[in-house]
């Protein structure tokens, strides 16, 4: 029996798939599959339901350019929101049939112009396949001795269990990234007691979040240029605290203040000198990604928390022992310890074997993370990834769906001009963009040697960064604008 077929299969249901796939129907491509593990749209935001999980950019950023929303309640949305509004952009733009969850796929192998993709629901072949998977879906666990041995309830944050009661028990969490920032004040005050178990300390600083009034709401529906201009003010707001920042940080005078400002805002939330030096990062602000909260550091104060910094010597069946032989109680563990980003089963997060039998993980290990705009890459004919190596140049994740699924789109449209059985980027080209790309990590502040210190997961294990060295602007036009004959079109 031979394997369903499709003319394009997408890996990923999140806001990657999603818009991707609406870029694809819209330039007259229909026979699209998208497949994903979760069990509905949305990605990250499918998965991640943690107490007091919220997007950490403007909501008006957070959003297709060409689906803007009048609903969000609040300038930063609550995780449900954006739940509800992937759910809505699939359902506005007709594309809930092109769904398939709770399939995950094993691996995908090519040959004889065709991907075989084998999935935990049944072989698949595609024409064309793209990997839009997220960099926040899939859990890393520490790498701690005893993990398994904790007799108590634990769970990962992207995987909350709400049948765990947290009221009047002793809860450890450990990490202090981003999605800590956010657990930790929303679960201190009905704990018994916290633990925190702090590796490194993050960067925090106050979020401009407010509540947004029906009324306001209301105006954003129906005043003419209204969303524009929020949108505006939200996207100069975004580019000018990550990318100019961090991809220009040698030419702008003043970014000391700023980590100033940071230290000034931790010493006005934390009362006690102990707890605030241990809070306080000794890497330069950019290095790990920063957070915004307006209570994560005041929560600090609290009678019923503590802040550990020892180094976990292990996990036992009844909590956590800290090197210097203190062992901490616990009766539930958190383990809010990230994702895989750049690992090796994460990028993609199955097996990718191209035509000449080289699996996609052994190539990027070999010769370091390398893409064409973060959308294909040499060796692996009509494969392209949404969120490839050196494609995100940190501003909104919906500039760069929109950006990848443009490129794409305007590979595949010339492909079917030129009747195009395969199409594979050029040496040439990959190598060009990747000189240029690499060009400019000395403007970096990832370049500063404080990063070090950082234990940031923007930092492959070879050390690189493989962000987008560039402002938006030019992201956008490059993803329209790249010549063609980047690209070989084989009939």
């Amino acid at each position: 029996m031979e394997p369903e077929h499709h003319e394009i299969v997408i890996v990923g249901g999140g806001f990657s798939g999603i818009g991707t796939t609406i870029a694809l129907t819209r330039a007259g491509f229909d026979d699209v599959l998208v497949v994903d593990d979760a069990d509905g749209p949305g990605g990250v935001w499918q998965w991640n339901t943690y107490p007091g999980v919220a997007v950490d950019i403007p909501s008006f950023s957070y959003q297709f350019s060409f689906a803007q929303g009048s609903q969000w309640t609040r300038s930063y949305a609550p995780g449900h929101e954006l739940k509800a509004y992937a759910e809505r952009c699939v359902d506005e733009y007709g594309i809930g049939g092109k769904f398939r969850f709770r399939t995950r796929v094993a691996s995908a192998t090519y040959a004889d112009g065709r991907w075989r993709i084998e999935t935990s629901t049944g072989p698949l072949t595609a024409r064309w396949m793209i990997h839009a998977g997220g960099p926040l879906s899939q859990p890393k666990l520490p790498d701690i001795p005893g993990l398994d041995e904790f007799a108590g309830p634990s769970m990962h944050t992207s995987r909350w269990d709400h049948s765990i009661a947290l009221d009047g028990k002793r809860v450890g969490i450990i990490g202090t990234g981003a999605t800590a920032v956010q657990v930790i004040p929303e679960i201190a005050p009905v704990v018994e007691r916290l633990t925190v178990f702090q590796r490194t300390p993050i960067w925090c600083l106050p979020k401009f979040d407010f509540p947004i009034p029906a009324i306001g709401r209301r105006a954003l529906a129906v005043v003419p240029g209204a969303k524009a201009l929020s949108r505006l003010a939200s996207q100069a707001y975004v580019e000018a605290t990550f990318p100019v920042l961090a991809h220009f940080h040698r030419f702008i005078p003043g970014t000391n203040a700023i980590e100033h400002a940071a230290r000034q805002y931790l010493a006005t939330q934390v009362h006690d000198a102990a707890t605030r030096d241990r809070l306080t990062p000794r890497y330069a602000l950019g290095c790990k990604r920063p957070s915004f909260h307006n209570s994560y550091l005041a929560t600090f104060n609290r009678s019923n928390v503590d802040l550990e910094t020892g180094s976990i010597e292990e996990i036992t069946a009844t909590g956590v022992r800290t090197a210097d032989g203190v062992e901490h109680e616990l009766d539930v563990l958190i383990l809010a310890t990230g994702f895989k980003v750049t690992d090796r089963d994460a990028l993609p997060t199955y097996e990718l074997i191209g035509p000449e039998g080289e699996n996609l993980a052994d190539r990027w290990d070999r010769t370091h993370l390398r893409s064409y705009q973060g959308v294909s890459t040499v060796g692996f004919p009509n494969y392209f990834t949404v969120f490839g190596p050196y494609g995100y140049n940190g501003a909104s994740f919906f500039t760069l769906v929109e950006n990848s699924a443009a490129h794409i789109v305007r590979v595949l449209r010339e492909a079917r001009r030129r009747d195009a059985r395969t199409v594979e980027v050029t040496a040439a080209a990959q190598d060009a963009y990747m000189e240029s790309v690499l060009a400019r990590r000395g403007n970096q502040v990832f370049a500063d040697p404080t990063c070090a210190n950082a234990n940031s997961y923007y930092f492959t294990k070879n050390g690189d960064v493989p962000f987008r060295a560039s402002t938006t602007l030019e992201a956008t036009w490059s993803s329209r604008r790249f010549p063609l004959s980047d690209y070989v079109f084989a009939p």
